[in-house]
């Protein structure tokens, strides 16, 4: 046997092991009613610029819908109690969406290109060619598409993704108050403690007197007006009044002058709820004077006016002016006089307490 008759052999081999079954071919193209009929072609361009048209108008309907139908408004019918405007919205935001689907699926299954096209597996990276080769392609696809003769389409489907988003941004205002800086100052930064609130112990609901509590010790507290509220307004303030009170000797903490009246013989009292993500802090560490977060170890140094001294906390722990009150127990002074928890982006940190501070 040749050299040749050997090389072509180990051809014929290697093409076997990598083709094991013939190659089919492509089959017979049958031409679409559309290829072959312009009129059927035309119908089918005005029917895509139909649906896409449709999609604005079921856009405005959606915001008509959710100003104008009652929010509570029901109908009866086939045996069931619909909520009109929930329903509504449905129909009308669901159909918008659907028929950008339906027009896309329309557009290309009857107006695109409809050649079958094969081509061998090539390697992942592609030569300076084959990337030229590609935008060629990508041109003819646009071409055939029939972008430039049927511009109404693209129109028509542009205008169609732009308004369906008005539906998605009317409904933003259901999640809630506006964001604005007085909206936040009356809601998520204000808590009901207030002068002449009574500190209570959560536990029992007992109000403190300092006589209650000894150097080195912490207790949970809470406001004692949180129990006359219920429901949303109760678990609400729930989440923002809860404190640590702490006794510490007055020689051995630091206390700036701005808050020499804040403290009742060393008995100090701060949020419960961490700055960083808002968990509750209840790690105390009495020699150091140290409340750890036991979620991401944020530290705090209690013996310097809640000073962050370790973690990812950006801000102090709020401190809250205690005195006594005439029967002797320990009472808020005011509210904090920083918000409460978790710190966000629209807040002013300019009040915030930070180490050197006066």
């Amino acid at each position: 046997m040749t050299p040749e008759h050997s090389t072509a052999l180990a051809q014929t081999e290697d093409d076997a092991l990598l083709h094991p079954v013939p190659n089919p071919g492509i089959e017979h193209h049958v031409e679409r009613y559309t290829d072959v009929d312009a009129k059927a072609a035309d119908r089918a361009y005005k029917q895509v610029v139909g649906i896409f048209g449709l999609v604005p108008l079921l856009a405005i309907a959606f915001v008509v819908v959710y100003f104008a139908v009652p929010r509570h408004a029901t109908a009866h019918l086939l045996g069931v109690n619909w909520h009109v405007h929930t329903t509504l919205l449905g129909l009308t935001g669901g159909l918008a969406v659907l028929l950008i689907g339906v027009g896309a699926i329309h557009w290309s299954r009857q107006l695109m290109n409809d050649t079958e096209i094969a081509e061998e597996r090539h390697a992942a990276a592609s030569t300076e060619e084959e990337r030229a080769a590609f935008v060629e392609v990508v041109n003819a696809g646009v071409k055939d598409a029939g972008v430039s003769r049927r511009g109404m389409i693209v129109a028509s489907m542009g205008g169609a993704l732009g308004i369906v988003a008005v539906p998605a941004i009317v409904s933003l205002a259901d999640i809630g108050p506006y964001p604005t800086a007085a909206n936040r100052r009356e809601t998520i930064e204000k808590t009901i403690w207030a002068e002449g609130t009574v500190v209570v112990n959560d536990s029992n609901r007992l109000p403190l007197k300092p006589s209650d509590i000894e150097i080195g010790q912490l207790v949970n507290a809470e406001p004692e007006t949180l129990w006359d509220l219920h429901g949303k307004d109760y678990m609400n303030m729930k989440s923002k009044t809860p404190l640590v009170i702490v006794r510490m000797d007055p020689n051995s903490i630091k206390i700036p002058e701005s808050r020499k009246d804040w403290h009742v013989g060393g008995i100090l009292a701060y949020s419960k709820i961490c700055t960083h993500v808002g968990c509750p802090i209840s790690l105390w560490e009495q020699q150091t004077h140290h409340l750890l977060c036991p979620c991401h170890q944020s530290t705090f140094d209690l013996g310097n006016s809640g000073v962050v001294v370790f973690g990812p906390a950006a801000r102090a722990l709020p401190q809250l002016p205690l005195k006594v009150n005439a029967e002797g127990y320990l009472v808020a002074q005011s509210d904090f006089t920083v918000p409460v928890g978790p710190s966000y982006f629209e807040r002013d940190s300019r009040n915030d307490y930070k180490d050197g501070d006066q």
